[in-house]
């Protein structure tokens, strides 16, 4: 099987499967076509793998069929070895088929149905970052979203902690969503504002449905999620799941973290 379908999520393949199935992605294949299934980059790469298929003489149904034993394959696999997939960001030497971290980010919020609790340091460029979220949160209005953020003050800045919060809720609507969408709930650790021994939320993690965690050394930027060197794993646990919403449930609820916006 070619390099890009065992990078795809199990929803994707999926999805691309049952698009081959209906004929909705169909010979010649394009861009175009997958690009209504699956994110931009999956579809560059996925595209070309079906013109590879089909130069070799498979159809869209005995594709759909080998997508579908890769489905089947994980499955038994996992039967025996924890749902733990490697993720990285940055280049890509030959050989490696690690997932990106853009492509799993995306595809945890666009498969959301419940809950999405995000925790990162650095967000920038948050608006690209976030429109799948955003867009999932239109889609699905009772999704609970909840963003644990960081909110710097810089050396020797004597501006009040209300202000530095206020700015940053401002330019977080302006800037770091997507215009017009439903707004989350964001958090944030008010020792990071404060004039002496400041914190910093330095946590970067998602946690999709309590079930899907995905830890990461990457910032919500694109720097971080496409081109920087990074490293993170995404786990299917609920046992794991629910402990960090839990902890972060808990700093809430104990004031230990509050909401700027």
């Amino acid at each position: 099987m070619t390099a890009a379908f065992p990078k795809l999520s199990d929803a994707d393949i999926r999805e691309l499967a049952n698009a081959l199935k209906s004929r909705r992605v169909s010979e010649p294949y394009s861009e175009l076509q997958v690009n209504r299934i699956l994110s931009p980059k999956s579809a560059q790469n996925a595209t070309q793998s079906l013109q590879e298929l089909a130069v070799l003489g498979f159809d869209e149904l005995q594709i759909a069929a080998a997508l579908e034993l890769i489905l089947q394959d994980r499955s038994a696999g996992r039967k025996i070895e924890p749902t733990i997939d490697l993720v990285t960001s940055g280049p890509e030497a030959p050989g490696i088929a690690n997932r990106d971290t853009a492509v799993v980010v995306r595809e945890l919020f666009a498969h959301a149905r419940e809950s999405v609790l995000v925790v990162g340091y650095a967000v920038y460029q948050g608006a690209s970052v976030f429109e799948a979220l955003a867009e999932r949160m239109e889609k699905i209005p009772e999704l609970d979203v909840k963003l644990f953020l960081d909110i710097a003050r810089t050396d020797n800045d004597t501006t009040s902690a209300t202000i530095l919060v206020s700015r940053f809720a401002q330019r977080f609507r302006d800037s770091q969503w997507p215009k017009d969408s439903r707004l989350p709930a964001v958090f944030y650790d008010p020792r990071s504002v404060a004039e002496r021994k400041r914190s910093s939320l330095h946590a970067k993690c998602v946690v999709v449905d309590a079930e899907q965690v995905f830890v990461s050394s990457a910032n919500f930027t694109k720097a971080a999620q496409e081109r920087n060197i990074e490293v993170g794993l995404t786990i299917r646990s609920h046992h794991l799941a629910n402990r960090i919403s839990h902890h972060f449930h808990l700093l809430s609820e104990h004031k230990l973290v509050v909401r700027a916006m």
